[in-house]
């Protein structure tokens, strides 16, 4: 509806957005700094950021640069299961069939990880998502599974992903030995007003804009609303665009904003 009306070729604000058309904020680019180090030096980084900062998009435009045959990637987000569960689908995710016991299956993944970097040349990368939930058994069980060689080997990537109370919970002291093996902890941060701006222009003109469509007061209030989150930009600024369609106007004001951002509990 909205797209004819602001004769648009596509939705500016949709998920399907590809990963080469990111738009490069300065949060953006220092979170692939964060995640290229890791590449470079291998081993366990942290990863966190509140909902909707941008980590999920950072951490697809990272996979995606990686060379295929040469990087594994296994994504397991967290889930109420076992420990026992979480070994089945990393093993699973490194194309094993997964073995019964625990033992058994501590034993199976350490070995394929082993067998591929040396042997096949290709670094496995773990993103374990969701890692605040985690309970201390996890955490514990976890440092155990990615210890190579005594601690001084790492054929791996592994990154822990989540939300900042994941930082917290690993500066306690029966986390440590698990904080203490982290390469990196970064926090990906929120765009600031001038890059909720650039990031409103960047998705409009991918989308085929071919004239302002949002004013400078509208960008203020996208900013105050949504804190620069870039899921609640999108969000917000698809709202905004309908309720723009349906009061036929031309462009989108901080009325059409407020108006959109009440609505979605903003």
């Amino acid at each position: 509806m909205y797209k004819a009306f602001y004769s648009l070729a596509a939705a500016p604000f949709s998920k399907e957005l590809k990963v080469s058309d990111a738009y490069v904020s300065t949060p953006h680019q220092e979170a692939l700094g964060c995640l290229n180090y890791m590449k470079q030096v291998r081993g366990m980084g942290l990863f966190v950021g509140e909902p909707g900062a941008g980590k999920t998009y950072a951490l697809r435009v990272f996979t995606d640069s990686l060379n295929k045959s040469l990087y594994k990637v296994v994504y397991f987000p967290l889930s109420t299961g076992s420990v026992n569960d979480f070994y089945r689908g990393l093993a699973f995710g490194l194309g094993e069939e997964p073995k019964n016991r625990k033992v058994d299956l501590f034993r199976q993944i350490q070995q394929t990880i082993t067998v591929l970097f040396h042997e096949r040349k290709v670094t496995p990368v773990f993103i374990l998502d969701e890692m605040q939930m985690a309970k201390d058994v996890f955490l514990s069980d976890l440092n155990l599974l990615f210890n190579f060689q005594m601690d001084s080997h790492n054929p791996f990537i592994l990154l822990l992903c989540g939300l900042p109370y994941l930082r917290d919970r690993m500066a306690l002291n029966h986390n440590r030995p698990l904080a203490q093996r982290l390469l990196l902890s970064h926090h990906i941060e929120p765009l600031d007003k001038e890059e909720v701006k650039g990031y409103v222009l960047h998705h409009m003109t991918l989308a085929g804009a071919k004239h302002p469509i949002f004013t400078d007061a509208a960008f203020e209030a996208i900013a105050a609303c949504t804190q620069g989150y870039p899921r609640l930009i999108n969000k917000l600024g698809t709202h905004a665009l309908l309720h723009g369609y349906m009061r036929k106007a031309e462009q989108i004001d901080a009325e059409t904003i407020r108006i959109a951002a009440q609505e979605n509990g903003m």
